[in-house]
């Protein structure tokens, strides 16, 4: 099949490049005018449609094939567009079932990369036990363990936790929470960097502070996995020595952790990528230095 369209090339060279070949096969193929298992125009068709070479023509679909759109690219005859991954039928998991695993898996890694973006490091903690233990037994051994972390600010209001009737710094829900994310921080930053004198693992870890509340926690384990769950917001009671607290609180057990792989295919490629562009760019930009005090 030969779709024929105007093709102008945008570089200033009078000729389409490879890129803006793939751009224009993948728009069609994202449209519907190629359909899975459907056959392109063979590479000679295309070269004549897009007046190029037919090298370029093959750098296109060398580009279409490693974002899994093409298949049987390197045959004789002309190459399909690819079938869909297929869906996976897993149900997601509890934020403190799935982390746990997830972790482990990820500290087989020499270097082990986890960069998160989260209200506090409650769910971090318990889930770091599993990779921890097999350190201290022998089983697994990473040479270097870099952890990035994103937390609230103390100086901003948040939209959650807050109490139902005030806001602000003296909001005892807020100090609670601030408390909270101080001891659970220094906790974590604890059990990590005493790797150092224990094992010998260079550990480096690190807190900057958002100057806004993150509706949804992310996890980024070693740039190939990225976690994902929303925050469920309700409102509870919780009795203290000063009396009862009437608040607006995250609910942790009711957030479930959705998971997305670079190996799953395009999709979850793109949504890693994406989230660690994300959280780079908050790193480097927005945030600022966080002290557990």
């Amino acid at each position: 099949m030969v779709v024929t369209q105007e093709n102008v090339a945008v570089n200033g060279s009078g000729r389409l490049t490879p890129q803006e070949i793939a751009g224009t096969l993948r728009e069609r193929i994202l449209g519907g005018d190629l359909k899975p298992g459907e056959r392109l125009p063979t590479q000679a068709e295309l070269a004549e449609e897009f007046h190029v070479e037919r090298g370029a023509v093959r750098q296109a679909l060398r580009i279409l094939q490693d974002e899994g759109r093409l298949a049987d690219v390197t045959k004789g005859s002309p190459p399909r567009v690819a079938e869909p991954p297929p869906v996976r039928d897993e149900k997601p998991q509890p934020t403190m079932v799935g982390l746990a695993p997830r972790l482990t898996a990820a500290f087989s890694a020499s270097h082990v990369r986890i960069d998160a973006a989260c209200l506090t490091a409650q769910s971090l903690i318990p889930a770091l036990g599993e990779p921890l233990r097999l350190i201290h037994e022998g089983r697994i051994r990473p040479e270097r363990i870099d952890a990035r972390i994103l937390l609230p600010s103390r100086d901003i209001n948040l939209a959650f936790p807050v109490s139902v009737e005030s806001h602000g710094e003296d909001d005892p829900v807020h100090q609670r929470w601030l408390a909270m994310r101080n001891a659970q921080g220094q906790v974590l930053q604890y059990n990590l960097q005493a790797l150092r004198s224990t094992h010998d693992i260079e550990v480096q870890v690190t807190f900057r502070a958002l100057p806004f509340t993150p509706p949804t926690k992310l996890y980024l384990l070693n740039g190939v996995e990225a976690l994902f769950a929303y925050y469920m917001v309700a409102r509870r009671e919780e009795s203290t020595e000063s009396g009862t607290l009437d608040m607006w609180d995250t609910l942790g057990s009711e957030s479930l952790l959705f998971s997305f792989e670079k190996r799953a295919g395009h999709r979850d490629a793109a949504f890693v990528e994406q989230s660690q562009k994300w959280f780079d760019a908050l790193w480097a930009t927005i945030t600022t230095d966080l002290t557990l005090s």
